[in-house]
């Protein structure tokens, strides 16, 4: 392993010329602002997060705003971005924030990494970033310099390659400018040292890369070992009343699309089914129209999902446990968490009626 300085200040050097600096979390930088962004940006695009960051920041502009807020307002505003854990983790960190230390973020990385949601590697973002504080990240651009840079054996999702990659990280931060060379390595890799067709003539580092020097940059990071997704199916039931509102249940907070707004599931006989929403919702129901089914992917399985669309017959409906259902206005939408699938079948079912 060469000596940090001999890795950390080309990266540096680097940084001061072609560095990104007019992010929107790069001004006005608090642990607040970095955190909330550090957390969108994790498995997601810089260019998808800005306008969710944006509107954000403008709704819940201090981490007590956030913390004082509805999860359902909280889902609304992340509908879109995906993996909802995040937002949930989001609140429930800016909760604790708020109730154990009065608003303001601890300054090491073992208290911040104790938060829903905040891991190691962001903990240290947020503290080099926001605060200029020495601590070593590996977010999945830096797992991708360093596998590259040193050749790292394995997929970096495992431990042991973890660990190896973070004494390689610890390793090359350096001793000033944490924030700068924070942001450094994560432009780096999301920028030149890309998942793909990375740009090695444009690279700091490039001269003792060894796996540029050897010619086998496309070989690393080894990629996570593959394995067929299973399928699962379901049927997502689309309950439309006389005034054009759409039934929407409050999903279970642990599980798929946690604490968002979905329509009810079946997945059962087609009969069955519509006689249990009967039962259980007391409601009186057309015949279903079946639509085409669409497929939704998660990290671990495929959702083959089969819309159906149904209409109230009855111009009164009394719902049981109203906090659990809603009839969802599609001409004047109302400001809950939707999943994606979800929205994108509002959007048709509104078109077809």
């Amino acid at each position: 392993m060469i000596s940090a300085r001999q890795f950390n200040q080309p990266v540096l050097t680097w940084f001061d010329k072609h560095g990104r600096k007019q992010l929107p979390w790069q001004q006005n930088k608090t642990p607040y602002r970095v955190w909330v962004s550090e957390i969108m940006l994790q498995q997601t695009q810089v260019a998808t997060v800005i306008p969710y960051f944006e509107r954000f920041m403008k709704r819940f502009p201090t981490v007590k705003k956030l913390a004082k807020a509805d999860i359902d307002e909280v889902l609304h505003l992340w509908t879109g971005l995906g993996y909802y854990a995040r937002a949930r983790n989001l609140h429930k960190a800016a909760k604790r924030v708020v109730e154990e230390y009065n608003g303001q973020f601890p300054e090491t990385v073992e208290a911040l990494a104790e938060l829903p949601g905040i891991g190691r590697s962001t903990a240290g973002a947020i503290l080099s970033i926001a605060i200029n504080k020495r601590a070593a990240i590996l977010d999945g651009n830096v797992k991708r310099v360093l596998a590259r840079f040193h050749r790292v054996v394995g997929w970096t999702g495992q431990a042991k390659t973890q660990q190896v990659l973070w004494e390689i990280a610890e390793h090359y931060t350096p001793k000033q400018r944490f924030g700068d060379y924070t942001q450094a390595m994560m432009d780096l890799g999301a920028t030149v040292c890309t998942r793909s067709k990375p740009a090695c003539s444009l690279c700091p580092v490039a001269k003792k890369c060894e796996s540029h020097l050897h010619g086998e940059a496309h070989l690393y990071p080894e990629p996570k070992p593959k394995k067929q997704l299973p399928v699962k199916q379901t049927s997502l039931v689309m309950i439309v009343n006389q005034h054009g509102e759409v039934l929407l249940n409050k999903r279970p907070a642990v599980g798929i699309w946690g604490g968002l707004w979905s329509f009810p599931e079946a997945d059962t006989e087609q009969a069955k089914w519509v006689q249990s929403l009967e039962s259980t919702l007391q409601l009186k129901l057309t015949k279903p129209e079946i639509w085409n089914p669409l497929r939704h992917t998660f990290s671990h399985y495929h959702l083959d999902i089969t819309p159906v669309k149904l209409f109230l017959r009855q111009s009164t409906q009394q719902l049981l446990e109203p906090e659990q259902w809603l009839w969802y206005n599609l001409n004047q939408p109302a400001t809950v968490g939707l999943a994606a699938p979800v929205k994108k079948l509002i959007h048709k079912l509104a078109a077809s009626l």
